[in-house]
């Protein structure tokens, strides 16, 4: 026998082995997309850590949260494997360093807030406390794409390339701060003030909303589902100024993950 035709035999088995692979991703991106069995990956920020719920027993030092929702959605989804790197503080950078390699052939769900840390929104929200900070908002509002554009298509091109075929990718946005009432809970930060909040809010999701869709993947807004639930309103899903820790300040409560960004979340995994 020729040594062709010894190795045919050993291809074919390659070929099967290969074939069977893909079919098994295949399968597990489908049972996902079914609300079954998943393998969930929850990258991104202090928005999707938890940060602002007050418990942090999953990990200190990222303030991975229970109450957050990633936490959450895995909990109510059968058969659901998560693997939660999210971390407080996080850029577009960081995420590409430490939390992107998360992301394999046999993920079949990812969520993701991004984008924030890099435009400084808590800075800018904590700069109003003690200073005018109206230039600055409205500075920060017209170098957003500039700013933003070109991280946010590296990210969700990674997450999109590394996630097995056919995986919800679920991309979330950030919400409007402020209910325009007076109130102690935005101590030091005027009408106006929240009001040029509120609008790099809107611009902040116009902006990450056309560059998700350009990129294929799935665009959750916040904005409408916080709408009745800022700060300063009768039942807010999101702390206002905490003097005590200021890095829970203008973050979801632990409301604001299950009331808020669970549904978004669920609304496309099942």
């Amino acid at each position: 026998m020729s040594a062709i035709a010894a190795s045919r035999p050993a291809r074919l088995a390659a070929l099967v082995f290969l074939l069977a692979a893909l079919a098994a991703v295949a399968a597990l991106a489908a049972q996902g997309a079914r609300g079954g069995p998943a393998r969930y990956v929850a990258l991104g920020d202090s928005f999707s850590s938890g940060v602002g719920t007050g418990s942090y027993t999953l990990d200190g030092a990222c303030k991975r949260s229970v109450y957050a929702y990633p936490y959450l959605v895995a909990q109510k989804r059968k058969s659901t494997t998560l693997t939660f790197v999210a971390c407080s503080g996080a850029t577009t950078a960081d995420l590409m360093a430490s939390q992107i390699q998360a992301v394999t052939g046999t993920t079949s769900i990812v969520t993701v807030t991004i984008g924030g840390n890099d435009i400084g929104f808590a800075d800018l929200i904590y700069q109003c406390t003690v200073a005018d900070c109206s230039s600055a908002l409205d500075s920060t509002r017209t170098s957003l794409e500039s700013t933003l554009g070109a991280r946010l298509d590296t990210v969700y091109g990674a997450i999109k390339a590394r996630a097995a075929a056919g995986a919800k990718i679920v991309v979330l946005g950030y919400p409007q701060m402020f209910s325009g009432a007076s109130c102690f809970g935005t101590l030091g930060i005027s009408s106006a003030e929240q009001a040029k909040a509120n609008q790099l809010a809107d611009a902040l999701d116009q902006v990450i909303a056309a560059h998700a869709t350009a990129d294929g993947v799935t665009y959750q807004s916040a904005i409408g589902a916080f709408t009745g639930h800022a700060v300063c309103s009768s039942s807010p899903w999101l702390n206002g100024l905490n003097l005590a820790n200021t890095g829970e300040s203008y973050h979801p409560n632990r409301s604001g993950h299950s009331s808020g960004y669970v549904p978004l979340v669920r609304a496309v995994v099942g």
